[in-house]
């Protein structure tokens, strides 16, 4: 999603634990984004089995450095086969990484010390290295679709050790 984060005001608690994902505000909903990017990256799906595949290639509207979308408003008109996440239909997608926070309140889990809702701090997604800055190869812009198979990566699906960790690590 990588929303641009906009933490919601006289927010109390831990409403991803005690809200369904159909109560939400708007602004509670966005800021689950943690802003890792991973979701933006282009996805590759065998037709027979139906896995997904990552490439470290961007949607041309993810600015790789900040994590974000360089058009979030007008992203569906500009990229129309771009997901909006819903409460409805973030259950069932499967290709959002594991650590992702529409996934994890939707499975009734916490988030991670590093999502900027438990941190208060958006660097420490990239702190704790889940973010897709500095890792992103290139843009489908500029990497055609029937290259992308050249540009399959692990790590979209994979946690750090450090994001593992309980809470942040010192320094």
């Amino acid at each position: 999603m990588t929303a641009p984060l906009k933490r919601p005001s006289g927010q109390e608690g831990s409403f991803w634990k005690t809200k369904t994902l159909e109560e939400m505000s708007e602004a509670e909903w966005e800021s689950l984004c943690d802003g890792c990017g991973r979701c933006c990256l282009e996805k590759l799906e065998d037709e027979d089995t139906g896995r997904i595949y990552f490439t470290h290639i961007a949607c041309k509207l993810l600015d790789a450095g900040l994590c974000a979308c360089k058009n979030y408003e007008n992203r569906s008109e500009m990229v129309p086969d771009c997901v909006r996440l819903t409460p409805e239909n973030v259950r069932t997608i499967t290709w959002l990484p594991p650590s992702c926070g529409y996934r994890l309140a939707a499975e009734g889990r916490d988030l991670y010390w590093w999502h900027p809702l438990i941190s208060g701090d958006a660097q420490t997604v990239h702190e704790a290295g889940v973010s897709v800055r500095g890792r992103v190869e290139g843009s489908e812009d500029n990497v055609p679709v029937d290259g992308l198979e050249d540009h399959i990566v692990q790590w979209p699906v994979l946690l750090p050790k450090r994001a593992r960790l309980k809470r942040r690590p010192t320094k």
